[in-house]
């Protein structure tokens, strides 16, 4: 008991030690309390608050942005789509892309692309992905700080563009009617928890079987029958990806412009075509950085043995040329922004001016974007399908529109409106087709790319 008593004191003392000279002392307490009651509104805040949310009480009532939804510049909405209570809009906004060149350019009545079988194997060599990097760093201290990383993000539900371009060129794309979404596919969370249950046990026993000397045929013949349980898991929740199917493609008369059996791969090529790899560029609008460098994160894609996020780094200027080019030549682009930032959800418009909170609470909040970037308080967070701007008499870009996944009854039938102020602010990443970018700027990609860890802070996946 003496013991105990002394433990607590040494506990103490040193604790005290460790305060001295940077905690809150009764002194700063009591002036903390006297500049707080000497506000006259502070009370009137205090009522207010008490029953009604911030965003309510800082919403500003006559924001501009929210009168005017002209666009002088649109491409056709092709329908709307939900990915309910996934994290897979990155997956949902690259089908988008696809689907909607292909009603262009066949005139096709509709296309719904099926999430589920690409979701399917994505979470399949996303498993892969984590349990070879695992035997690859099984010699490494498990505290190294890679490791460390690879443990804490196993496997999730979000990703980005490098996804749709490795998965869709190596399993193809299907109708939705041939592999429909189920309930596991639109709630996710549950399924995407026990994955990273059973990866890290699956990780903690590759790592041993290491270092217990085991050959490496020994080790990957482990791995298989690892993948094998993660296969059946998916298999009975989100149902078995189909190898063959039949499918009528019909124009919008109603005529039908093809009825045969396809494979995956097969379908994709019929249908879309494009050279995932090669057609398109990744960009970022990243201020923290240099702009026109080429740029590479470590472990960000979801296939071992496909490709990691390279990008060039570009002015907002340059990458808002770059979309014009695009939607005024009736194509989608993939792009992806920190969208939950000044978001009105009741009017589906992304302003700076929706919320005033410096006001409301007597401050200011003056971070620039390289800054938000650099303390983690931004990061690109969600993807959507841009697919309209409205341009000034100048050329000039007003405000931007996006095609969502979050359902036709969100924001303006399912679609987000940004002020360009918002745009510059939020956007981080862009990936057009080739011919939309200057000659110069894709010279840049012959640069040998700077490579980021897979920790840097603006690399967070889009998965909302």
């Amino acid at each position: 008991m003496k013991k105990f008593v002394l433990s607590l004191a040494l506990l103490s003392l040193g604790l005290h030690a460790e305060a001295q000279g940077g905690g809150i002392d009764a002194a700063m307490l009591s002036r903390l309390q006297q500049q707080t009651a000497q506000a006259p509104t502070n009370r009137i805040l205090r009522n207010a608050l008490a029953s009604n949310a911030i965003n309510d009480l800082a919403l500003t009532a006559d924001n501009p942005a929210l009168a005017d939804t002209h666009f002088s510049h649109s491409v056709p909405s092709v329908g709307v789509t939900d990915q309910k209570s996934s994290g897979r809009c990155w997956l949902f906004t690259g089908l988008n892309v696809m689907r909607s060149k292909a009603i262009q350019r066949f005139g096709l009545d509709g296309l719904m692309l099926s999430q589920s079988y690409v979701f399917f194997y994505d979470q399949l060599e996303k498993s892969n992905l984590f349990l070879q990097t695992v035997i690859d760093k099984a010699n490494e201290p498990f505290e190294s700080q890679f490791n460390q990383w690879l443990f804490q993000h196993p496997l999730s539900d979000g990703g980005q563009f490098t996804g749709i371009q490795d998965l869709v060129q190596k399993y193809g794309i299907v109708p939705a009617t041939v592999m429909p979404e189920s309930f596991n596919a639109n709630n996710t969370s549950r399924l995407s928890s026990l994955l990273q249950l059973k990866l890290r046990e699956y990780g903690l026993e590759l790592r041993k079987l290491v270092a217990s000397g085991a050959k490496a045929d020994k080790v990957q013949a482990r791995k298989e029958e690892m993948l094998a349980t993660v296969y059946r898991i998916l298999a009975v929740t989100l149902g078995t990806p189909p190898q063959r199917f039949t499918y009528t493609a019909r124009k919008q008369n109603g005529d039908v412009l093809s009825s045969k059996e396809y494979t995956p791969l097969s379908f994709y090529e019929a249908f879309v075509g494009k050279d995932l790899q090669n057609d398109y560029v990744m960009l970022m609008n990243d201020p923290s950085r240099p702009f026109h460098k080429t740029y590479r994160v470590e472990m960000d894609r979801h296939v071992y043995d496909g490709h990691d996020w390279t990008y060039i780094n570009l002015p907002m200027e340059e990458i808002e040329a770059i979309a014009i080019a695009s939607i005024k030549d009736s194509t989608m682009i993939y792009m992806s922004c920190d969208v939950g930032k000044q978001y009105n959800s009741k009017t589906g418009i992304l302003s700076l001016d929706n919320y005033d909170y410096g006001t409301l609470f007597s401050t200011t909040f003056p971070m620039d974007k390289a800054d938000r970037i650099r303390t983690y308080a931004s990061a690109s967070s969600h993807a959507m399908t841009m697919m309209a701007v409205d341009l000034d008499a100048q050329g000039q870009p007003l405000k931007w529109k996006v095609e969502n996944s979050w359902g036709p009854s969100s924001g303006v039938q399912g679609h987000l409106i940004m002020t360009r102020d918002w745009l510059r602010e939020y956007l981080f990443r862009l990936v057009p087709e080739k011919k939309y970018v200057p000659a110069a700027t894709l010279r840049l990609l012959q640069q040998e790319p700077e490579v980021l860890p897979a920790w840097d802070p603006l690399f967070a996946i889009e998965e909302k």
